[in-house]
């Protein structure tokens, strides 16, 4: 006979939570390197581009916990 294991809709959330906290990490990286390059090569060094691109990175890894999120129920 096969032992079920049970899985707690507690671990799930975790899991989701952690998937989260490192995508938001490498997007919102990722939009500070894009926007840093983008200063540096058109904007000759301003701030705003990187800012820019770590808000768009941010945003999306946002939108994509909300929808991983809500898809639990």
């Amino acid at each position: 006979m096969p032992v079920e294991e049970k899985v707690f809709l507690e671990d799930n959330v975790g899991k989701r939570l952690d998937r989260c906290v490192s995508d938001t990490i490498v997007k919102g990286g990722g939009g500070l390197i894009i926007g840093s390059a983008v200063s540096l090569l058109f904007f000759r060094r301003r701030a705003w581009p990187a800012w820019l691109g770590t808000g768009f990175g941010i945003g999306v890894a946002y939108r994509t916990c909300e929808k991983d999120l809500n898809s639990l129920k």
